[in-house]
């Protein structure tokens, strides 16, 4: 019995969850389908499959089975296909995930000009802020801002995001402007951000040229997801920072008002993060220099220092 194809036609079944579907899309007999999923549970001596007249749902052997396969499978399908395709332009589908402003503000509008380059491929974008596991929930690789702590990720350092300090014209109608940051202790109200996952709110810091002030103040509302923070800094519910690719554009058209030029949060460091055990396929080797390249060019990043371009473990948020 052929072993790669009943591995391939279980996690086919597994993903169709019917013998009947896998086969249409095998184009094999479905009597072939049962036997070749027969043979692989007696060769494992496990069962992987419930069986009813109407499902088909895995068993925790199966479950397990089933994930270490498939991610297998994937792998050499990839290898196959970069052999195979010589200088051929990648194609295929890439998993990205990013933060939601990050990927409706800067990099999707920008992504015509990675179709251009690269028309076969197809991405898949998650859209969160939450902590993955890149191999099981088999994501390529994710953008993500703040230090990266896991030694089992690679880290490539695209700059660093500008952040600004702001509130709309309605919360300065009712609260004056402050002219030093000690005033936003008492007599102001912030919008904080923690994140996400976790109660631990991110420091409120600003820096001049030669002093650093880390500001508790108080705050009506806290959110742990940069569209919110917009959300609230347009609603006048209090003092923001946060990233200027996203709140710039707010400023130059008068929505909101910048505050205490002198003054400035800290900029934050800003990744695409990839496993470090794991293949880099063409497909995302191109994303990533992509990605750099769009960093390098967007007024907002600061370009990475020479000695940071390439870490391995450094983030809170991966």
């Amino acid at each position: 019995m052929d072993y790669f194809t009943a591995v391939r036609t279980f996690v086919r079944v597994v993903e169709t969850g019917s013998f009947a579907k896998a086969a249409d899309s095998l184009e094999l007999p479905r009597n072939t389908v049962t036997k070749l999923v027969q043979w692989l549970e007696a060769h494992l001596r496990v069962k992987l499959l419930h069986r009813t007249t109407r499902k088909v749902s895995t068993t925790n052997d199966g479950a397990l089975y089933f994930d270490r396969m498939a991610h297998l499978l994937e792998e050499w399908h990839e290898v196959e296909s970069e052999l195979s395709s010589g200088q051929k332009k990648p194609h295929g589908r890439l998993r990205v995930d990013m933060g939601a402003s990050m990927a409706s503000q800067l990099v999707i509008p920008a992504l015509p000009d990675f179709r251009r380059r690269y028309p076969d491929m197809q991405l898949d974008v998650g859209v969160s802020d939450r902590p993955l596991d890149l191999v099981s929930d088999r994501i390529d690789c994710v953008i993500r801002a703040g230090e990266i702590k896991d030694p089992a990720l690679v880290a490539r350092h695209l700059g660093d995001l500008k952040f600004v300090l702001c509130a709309a014209p309605a919360y300065l109608a009712s609260c004056p402007a402050p002219v030093h940051p000690d005033e936003l202790e008492e007599g102001h109200t912030l919008v904080r951000y923690f994140y996400a996952g976790s109660t631990r709110q991110l420091p409120f810091l600003l820096a001049s040229r030669d002093e650093s002030i880390s500001i508790k103040g108080k705050y009506f509302i806290s959110v742990n997801e940069s569209n919110a923070l917009l959300a609230a800094a347009l609603a006048g519910l209090g003092i923001v920072a946060g990233p200027a690719f996203m709140l710039q554009p707010r400023i130059d058209s008068g929505e909101l008002v910048a505050l205490l030029p002198a003054w400035s949060p800290p900029p934050v460091p800003l990744h695409v993060v990839y496993a470090a055990n794991r293949h880099m396929n063409t497909r995302t080797r191109v994303f990533v220099d992509w990605m750099m390249e769009l960093s390098r060019n967007n007024p907002h990043v600061l370009p990475p220092r020479a000695s940071l371009s390439v870490t391995h473990g450094e983030s809170d948020q991966a």
